[in-house]
């Protein structure tokens, strides 16, 4: 059957598929443009699900907040090459997906995922694996948090690129405050607010280490354990949000920094792009030395 050019280019249009995708799904289903997209369509889903075992350690981070600064969501969505990751099909796709969660606040990824992309559309993991049919990557919505604000508290965002997104959330203090938070926290990598949220398991570990560094300093056991006590108290305010020095002013902590605006924070919460994902290593030298062997 002849399937004519204005066909496969309506069809492209469509769906967004390469020329020759088009074509051979037009003649597959003798130029029924409606069945061709039904077809792309199951044929995309099977090469979703081929895909969904490779590791996807690239992607972006975004990180929005609604008009009154009330509400905010971040989300970290990963793709398997930096490659992908900047193009504008990816990118239009995550800020689908924080748009999203914005507006209807799921509870989680997988409610998420079952949200329309837009009104009356597929769903956002329809989407999802049609995306990852399209582009030939391995693609999740790997993590989504939403942070609300009470009447006297404020959201604050950063955007370091595309790799890391912050979102604070003070009570009292305004949109700048929150946002220099949320840069400072961006930069210098805090595990929790205060001292009191560093989890005693966390403490312990630390003082074994410093115990054992100090057993051979030849100095009696009472200086010992005020040595240790005294890394203790400088570990805590290393890790702790309020115990940083701020990044735009070192001269003074975080802490100060928001009592003298009479603001408190509260909670932030820190994504970067594949931390914690275990990373595919290619060697070359050895790859090819085992088809040499095999050979």
């Amino acid at each position: 059957m002849n399937i004519s050019a204005m066909l496969v280019k309506e069809l492209r249009e469509r769906t967004g598929a390469g020329m020759m995708e088009c074509k051979k799904a037009l003649t597959e289903t003798q130029g029924d443009i409606e069945a061709a997209i039904e077809h792309m369509r199951k044929a995309g889903m099977a090469k979703a699900d081929k895909k969904a075992g490779r590791i996807a350690a690239e992607g972006v981070v975004l990180a929005i907040t609604d008009s009154n600064k009330k509400t905010a969501v971040v989300i970290e969505v990963n793709c398997e090459t930096d490659f992908v990751a900047k193009g504008d099909d990816f990118k239009g796709f995550v800020k689908a997906v924080a748009q999203c969660a914005l507006q209807n606040t799921p509870a989680d990824v997988e409610a998420l995922s079952k949200v329309p992309i837009q009104n009356g559309g597929a769903s956002i993991d329809d989407t999802r694996r049609a995306l990852i049919a399209k582009i030939g990557e391995n693609i999740s919505i790997r993590r989504m948090q939403i942070v609300n604000a009470n009447a006297n508290g404020v959201v604050g965002v950063y955007l370091h690129g595309t790799r890391i997104g912050v979102v604070t959330l003070l009570e009292g203090g305004n949109e700048d405050l929150a946002k220099d938070i949320a840069m400072h926290v961006a930069a210098s990598r805090p595990l929790c607010v205060s001292k009191e949220e560093i989890a005693p398991a966390v403490l312990a570990k630390e003082r074994e280490i410093y115990l054992a560094q100090s057993a051979d300093s030849g100095k009696p056991k009472e200086i010992v354990e005020k040595m240790v006590e005294g890394r203790i108290k400088k570990y805590m305010q290393e890790v702790t949000l309020l115990g940083q020095p701020f990044v735009k002013n070192p001269d003074i902590t975080v802490e100060k920094l928001l009592n003298d605006a009479k603001a408190k924070a509260k909670s932030f919460v820190r994504f970067e792009v594949g931390e914690g994902i275990e990373k595919k290593v290619d060697n070359f030298v050895e790859e090819v030395m085992a088809q040499a062997r095999g050979a």
